[in-house]
């Protein structure tokens, strides 16, 4: 990569930061594009990147292993940090024979519940001394954020050894009164199997499971969180009943599925769900649903009557839980959010409907 070339992609890392953009995006014979709160904005005074300029910014985003990965599979995730220690997760891919990168900036203060507009229970679930909590949404929600967010927490207030297995690496933890042992998937570990199985022999008292994407992955962090630990992961499901099935269904045989369910019933803390709103002041605002493992939704998930999950929330606020349409009301008329984002970001329209 030229000094040019590296003028020019440090300029761009620089605009993210002016604008306060979350995401970069850079294409063969595109101009840049950035997103600001939701929004992708051109950077239309750019002129447009031709392959030898993506070639170049590849080059100093990715390490020769990395390097390998892309040009076998055509696509690869990994992490960048500059020389002022600017941090990004990012992807690179093919789309019809032309290079794409996907960088999302990952700020170094990992901020406070407050901070984040989190709900304060959450911070309840840091407390516990084992079971099983995800925080779950769809892709760009800030699941990522939250979840160090929690980690953090322990890492302030708790002596305990804490091992996250991440591909890749996205927030970097200082060890404070926890130990802290970040693993990235094959620059310290091959696979998510292999670390997870790992984490038995490593004395550990916290799991942080960037994702978990095998069945295989999912049994061994119920297992974990059934032997004493406390474990936290994330899926990409949109809400908590919907992630009780995922897991669930993705065991092949009825044997499988019954041993799972009895082991969620009974080591679930508790599931939050996330998305990110434009807020009508400027920026985002998280809405959110969370679902606390009672005895009520333990006998729901043991006898796979998932579906009754979803009254269990809307009728349990006074037990903590969080109702996803309540939630989005609630931010409407506090003028926060618009009517039409509510409705937007909805699950179920017509009991928001009820609520307005």
């Amino acid at each position: 990569m030229t000094a040019d070339y590296k003028k020019e992609f440090k300029d761009l890392i620089a605009t993210v930061i002016v604008e306060n953009a979350s995401d970069l995006h850079l294409s063969e014979d595109r101009e840049p594009i950035i997103r600001v709160s939701s929004f992708l904005i051109p950077l239309v005074k750019h002129p447009l990147l031709s392959r030898q300029d993506i070639k170049a910014i590849l080059d100093e985003l990715l390490d020769s292993a990395k390097k390998e990965i892309f040009l076998e599979k055509k696509e690869v995730d990994f992490a960048y940090t500059d020389t002022v220690g600017t941090r990004f997760r990012g992807n690179a891919y093919f789309h019809l024979g032309k290079i794409s990168i996907a960088l999302r900036l990952v700020r170094k203060q990992i901020k406070t519940f407050e901070e984040l507009g989190l709900p304060p229970i959450l911070e309840t679930f840091t407390n516990k001394q084992q079971g099983f909590f995800l925080v779950v949404g769809p892709t760009g929600q800030g699941k990522s954020t939250t979840l160090a967010t929690m980690i953090e927490n322990i890492n302030q207030h708790r002596m305990e050894h804490i091992i996250t297995i991440e591909d890749p690496i996205e927030f970097i933890f200082e060890s404070k009164k926890s130990i802290i042992d970040q693993r990235e998937i094959l620059q310290d570990t091959p696979d998510f199997h292999t670390a997870l199985h790992g984490m038995f022999r490593q004395d550990v008292d916290v799991m942080m499971i960037g994702e978990m994407r095998t069945p295989d992955d999912m049994s061994a962090a119920v297992t974990a969180a059934e032997t004493g630990h406390l474990v936290f992961s994330t899926l990409h499901t949109n809400n908590a009943a919907q992630t009780v099935e995922r897991i669930i269904d993705s065991f092949d045989n009825v044997q499988q599925q019954q041993q799972i369910r009895y082991q969620l019933s009974g080591t679930l803390l508790g599931i939050f769900s996330q998305r990110l709103i434009p807020r009508v002041s400027g920026g985002l605002i998280p809405a959110c649903e969370l679902l606390i493992n009672n005895s009520a939704v333990a006998n729901l998930i043991r006898e796979n009557r998932t579906h009754e999950i979803n009254s269990v929330i809307e009728t349990s606020a006074d037990g903590g839980m969080i109702d996803l349409n309540r939630y989005l009301a609630d931010l409407v008329r506090a003028g926060e959010i618009t009517i039409e984002n509510a409705y937007l970001h909805s699950l179920n329209s017509k009991g928001l409907e009820k609520m307005l």
